[in-house]
């Protein structure tokens, strides 16, 4: 059958359409994105503004065209933490469902995290062993292991690269004293949490996804996109900690002539640089894989298993 899901993340809009059959690999058809940052249009209140509101229900819609002239049987359509999380949520849901009829299903973090621990277990498989899972979004971290496809733990806190870029870096290129200001509230937030995975012991792989981890492993020399899904793409921590005084020294143009950096997500790179190196150091990760399938292959993958 084919499937379309629909992402409102905190930077984007992503409708991903799937050939999708029960024991197979979900065959990527179209892709149709928008990138809205809506953890950056949120008002004094914590309120996603009206203007922000109008964007949503207007993308929504081309994406629903999008999945009907690409033929898909059934929408699978969530939201994040920028709608989460928003101060008028009820609102913006209400509005979406009126004007559009798509009735936007609000994952909590920890069902985030989980769905992604799914779709990377499927990528690797039960030979990975023991995985430890690290997803970097618009609004939030994302951390998960467990050697099933339920994770024995999942956490998600208030970390994603959008929302710490503009709450705590507003400069461009930021002071010296706004990045060490993050960078202690980033590893306060992610030490809270070490006890609860360190329990479980030592993982056999860990892995990463989201396009922070991506563009942080491709600056640190891993193969583009062009070498195709396969091919290995490591991140090591000594090479995030060369790169993140790098980074803090560079305005957001600069850091869009990076390789494999996108001049939408350059000026939010340095915070998710920020995060994934807090992440590895506290977490005692020296290198992690990154993982091509993340949250919308889970909801995917979740849905298969469900046919009758």
């Amino acid at each position: 059958m084919r499937l379309g899901v629909l992402d409102v993340g905190s930077n984007t809009v992503h409708l991903l359409v799937v050939d999708a059959h029960p024991g197979a690999r979900p065959l990527p058809a179209h892709s149709h994105k928008a990138e809205l940052r809506l953890a950056e249009l949120l008002d004094e209140r914590g309120a996603i503004a009206e203007a922000g509101v109008d964007r949503l229900v207007g993308t929504v819609r081309e994406a629903l065209t999008a999945a009907e002239d690409k033929g898909c049987e059934e929408v699978l359509p969530f939201a994040t933490s920028a709608v989460r999380e928003a101060g008028n949520a009820d609102e913006v849901l209400a509005r979406v469902y009126a004007e559009t009829g798509i009735a936007l299903q609000v994952l909590t973090g920890e069902e985030e995290a989980r769905l992604t621990f799914l779709a990377a277990r499927r990528w690797f498989g039960w030979s990975a062993g023991q995985l430890f899972l690290l997803d970097i979004g618009g609004g939030s971290l994302e951390v998960a292991f467990g050697i099933d496809e339920e994770p024995d733990a999942a956490v998600s806190l208030p970390l994603g690269a959008g929302r710490l870029t503009k709450g705590w870096l507003p400069g461009d290129p930021p002071a010296t004293d706004d990045v060490k200001a993050l960078r202690r509230h980033v590893r306060a937030q992610i030490a809270r949490t070490v006890g609860e995975f360190s329990r479980f012991g030592r993982p056999d792989h860990v892995v990463a996804t989201s396009k922070t981890f991506k563009q942080l492993a491709r600056i640190a020399g891993a193969p583009g996109s062009g070498e195709g899904l396969y091919v290995e793409r490591i991140l090591s921590r000594a090479s995030l900690e060369e790169w993140v005084p790098r980074l803090a020294a560079m305005s957001s143009s600069e850091r869009a002539l990076l390789p494999g950096v996108s001049e939408g997500r350059a000026a939010q790179l340095l915070a998710g640089a920020l995060v994934a190196e807090g992440a590895m150091d506290l977490f005692g990760v020296d290198r992690l894989e990154i993982c091509p399938w993340a949250l919308r292959e889970g909801v995917i993958l979740r849905r298969l298993d469900h046919l009758p």
